[in-house]
């Protein structure tokens, strides 16, 4: 119990639940972000493959860097 009182009333209790919140909430945003572009990335590729577009051999479509 003196634990969580001492969480929630010093400078560095409170600091510490703010970078753990924030660590979760980046975690979350960066899962969200790179699920979203996988799934950009498998659309457009099947969109080329619809179209009968070839691939360079690094991967990328012809024409990018």
């Amino acid at each position: 119990m003196d634990a969580w009182i001492e969480l929630f009333s010093t400078t560095y209790g409170v600091l510490s639940i703010v970078t753990i919140l924030s660590v979760i909430v980046l975690m979350a945003w960066f899962l969200r972000y790179f699920l979203t572009k996988i799934d950009e990335s498998d659309r457009e590729e099947k969109q080329r493959q619809k179209l009968g577009q070839k691939q360079s051999p690094q991967g990328r479509p012809s024409g990018q860097a």
